[in-house]
């Protein structure tokens, strides 16, 4: 029988090889033009998949959007997507998002998510901290089609929503919860 010890071992290491077949290289966009064309694509996706989300962009002040997350994990896993922030029409910079877990999970699957800024505060948040991490700062509330069903632009109330979209693989479940989103320096 294999130690507690031993299992971590193993389950780190099946961790690291995925890591090293690539896995998570498929979430780097390979340049900005990429980025910007794999976001416009991403958030068309998710107007017509979800009108709801389409209603909040309206009044959003900014989002941030992440076309390509790439999860991975035995045991030990991680998720790693290259996104921009979206003010208007304009790109106001680009950030990277990690997510580090662990527990029962086996798999990799990839998905996009959005995040609308719906105060000055929560733009501001982003702008000045050296990195958000969900759970901590604005709060942001997962739309899920429950919640959004019960959402109109009159109950825009919280800081942030986000909807995660497009998912792709073999795990079951995703969780924005304890990422940390960091501005990429140019």
């Amino acid at each position: 029988m294999m130690s507690i010890r031993g299992f971590f071992l193993a389950s780190f290491f099946a961790v690291t090889a995925l890591m090293s077949a690539g896995a998570f290289e498929r979430a780097n966009a390979a340049t900005t033009e990429d980025l910007h064309r794999d976001a416009a694509q991403a958030l068309e996706l998710l107007y017509k998949s979800d009108p709801v989300a389409k209603r909040v962009s309206e009044q959003a002040k900014a989002v941030l959007v992440f076309p390509n997350v790439v999860k991975a994990g035995l045991i030990f896993g991680g998720a790693y997507g290259e996104g921009l922030l979206m003010k208007g029409s304009k790109v106001d910079g680009y950030f990277n998002s990690f997510t580090g877990s662990w527990g029962l999970q086996a798999g990799a699957q990839s998905y996009s998510y959005a995040v609308f800024l719906m105060t000055d505060e929560a733009v501001k948040y982003l702008d000045e901290s050296k990195g958000w991490e969900i759970g901590v700062g604005p709060t942001v509330v997962v739309m899920d089609e429950g919640a959004a069903k019960n959402l109109s632009t009159s109950t825009l109330k919280d800081a942030a929503y986000a909807f995660i979209f497009d998912q792709q693989g073999l795990m079951a479940g995703v969780s924005i919860e304890g990422t940390k989103i960091s501005r990429i320096k140019d």
